[in-house]
């Protein structure tokens, strides 16, 4: 955002959010150290005790500073099936290969967790970047834990399992292959394309009702596309997987997610009609998110590429979250409340009866599986 830019959205702004949004345009990284970031700002994380801010004290250098590069790093994880007893969602286990995403989606409701890896919610998030390649290791030895009673396991529910790491890293497809030999169910969340590369893994897991793929389709318009998912694939490209997907015989939906009052939400029925005529038999609806670090990076955004839009955006958002960035509570923190809200709840699903998605739900068998012991899968002796 050029100084310009900055000056013209903050003037239409009421005092005490304007001096917010100054502060926010002074932490904001050079746009050419960051090009092709989704975050604008990389603050420190919540646990940090301080903060550093590169600053211009008058002798030059910022414009020095090298563009920014993705790094990763191992980790060894001790555990791979995390666990959760949230009300409001379907599953109660899942499996995250990596931490952070390249795909630096600016409203992503994972940022904050990169907070307890001592690193920043921002730009972190999408530069720093964790694998995990002892996954399918741990995997087989949990499945085959004495006590483990199957469940479908949700993949993609924090970061994207098919990012770009994934390319050469492979750690979805392992984690795959052993869900595939024990014939146990796993659902999919993602928005890349390189979920196709594994229709051999899965077509022959979702012939036996073991597997399921939600594509997250968030805009139509390739430019806000870009400006908000900036590594993700377009959304031509994810309509295409759909189609791939479907066409092998793998059950597949369609995640309008998240929808962004006053900037997305008037796509809510055009998403869904492509979705559907590409093959999507299901669909979901998450509204923007901002927990934390997430609302200062969104809001840094909006004033970068929205700057006409900021306080719309930001009083519609409030009035679906008590008057806040964000309400976290069980219930309420996937759909909102109030007049607003409710609106866009009762748009989608009439698009969605419409259009026949979501009448016959596809469900997942556990009846299959077979626990895995010494590393193989244990045969019965009659």
């Amino acid at each position: 955002m050029n100084s310009r830019t900055a000056s013209l959205s903050v003037e239409r702004l009421p005092e005490a959010e304007a001096l917010h949004a100054d502060g926010l345009a002074t932490r904001a990284v050079a746009a050419d150290r960051r090009r092709g970031r989704g975050a604008g700002v990389n603050p420190a994380g919540r646990f940090e005790p301080q903060t550093v801010v590169a600053y211009d004290d008058g002798w030059g250098g910022l414009e020095d500073l090298p563009p920014l590069k993705t790094t990763v790093q191992v980790e060894r994880a001790r555990t791979i099936i995390t666990r959760n007893e949230s009300p409001d969602i379907s599953f109660d286990r899942s499996i995250n290969p990596y931490r952070g995403c390249e795909h630096g989606c600016v409203y992503c409701f994972a940022r904050p967790s990169h907070a307890y890896m001592g690193l920043s919610p921002g730009l972190d998030f999408e530069t720093r970047l964790f694998v995990k390649p002892n996954a399918a290791e741990l995997l087989e030895r949990e499945l085959g834990a004495p006590s483990y009673v199957p469940k479908t396991i949700a993949i993609g529910t924090n970061t994207d399992p098919y990012q770009p790491l994934e390319k050469e890293h492979r750690i979805t497809r392992a984690i795959l292959e052993v869900l595939a030999k024990t014939n146990h169910p796993v659902g999919i969340v993602t928005k890349s394309a390189l979920v196709t590369r594994d229709i051999d893994i899965l077509a022959p897991m979702a012939a036996k009702g073991l597997a399921k793929v939600a594509i997250s389709v968030t805009t139509l318009d390739r430019k806000i596309a870009r400006a908000m998912e900036p590594r993700a694939a377009s959304p031509h490209r994810r309509l295409e997987t759909i189609r791939q997907l479907n066409e092998a015989g793998i059950p597949t939906g369609v995640m309008v997610a998240p929808i962004v009052p006053c900037v997305t939400d008037t796509e809510i029925e055009r998403i869904l009609d492509a979705a559907a005529a590409y093959g999507a038999r299901e669909a979901g609806y998450v509204l923007l998110r901002l927990p934390l670090e997430v609302s200062e990076i969104f809001r840094d955004f909006l004033l970068r590429e929205f700057p006409d839009r900021y306080r719309h955006v930001m009083n519609v958002l409030r009035s679906m979250r008590g008057g806040k960035d964000y309400d976290a509570e069980w219930g309420k923190r996937m759909r909102g409340t109030g007049p607003y809200a409710w609106q866009i709840g009762r748009r989608f699903e009439l698009a969605a009866k419409r259009l026949g998605l979501n009448k016959n739900r596809v469900k997942l068998t556990t009846e299959h599986f077979q626990k895995p012991t010494n590393g193989g899968v244990q045969l019965s002796l009659f």
